[in-house]
Order: structure tokens, then sequence, then C-alpha cells
């Protein structure tokens, strides 16, 4: 099974995902239901410990450890709570 960082690197450089179709909600204490969802077209960068979305002044860096699941275009990619997944979700032609 990839990590989450793993999946999202793969989305990120493979041409056939669509990165701005990607949604990553991560635990966010103090939001409701302390998560947070954001879209691909906000993630600036994927670096080697978190990843950092667009939020004024500057950008938020939020540990990959916080993340909750992974959705591409809809659809659950990723869930920490799962341990396996599907064969073909990851791998899955655009």
């Amino acid at each position: 099974m990839l990590t989450s960082h793993e999946l999202l690197l793969k989305y990120y450089h493979d041409r056939r995902f669509d990165f701005p179709a990607i949604t990553v909600c991560y635990v966010d204490r103090g939001a409701p239901g302390d998560e947070s969802c954001v879209s691909g077209d906000r993630i600036n960068r994927l670096g080697p410990y978190c990843f950092e979305i667009a939020s004024p002044p500057a950008g938020t860096e939020i540990p990959y450890h916080r993340i909750l699941r992974i959705l591409y275009e809809g659809e659950l990619m990723w869930d920490r709570t799962v341990r396996t997944r599907k064969k073909g979700t990851v791998d899955r032609p655009e």
C-alpha cells in the first residue's frame, strides 16, 4: 500500500491524473469536526514531511501524518483507517 505522501506524488507527477481533481482531508483542530479538506489546486508544494496549502498571508504546512483520506474525482483512493486498497484504485488511467 502506498503512503499518503507517495500517492500524492504519484498523482502530481503522473500525467494520466489531473492533480486539481484531488481532495485531501486532514485533521484540523478547531475546524468543524476537527477536519478540513483542500483540493489539489490549493496545494502549493509536496515536501518530504508535509504539504503546503495556499492560505494568506503565507502558505500553511500540513504534516502528512494528519491526512485522513484522499479522494480523486470524489472517489476514495486512500484512507488512514484502511490498511489495504483495492487492486487498481491508484493506477486507474484517465
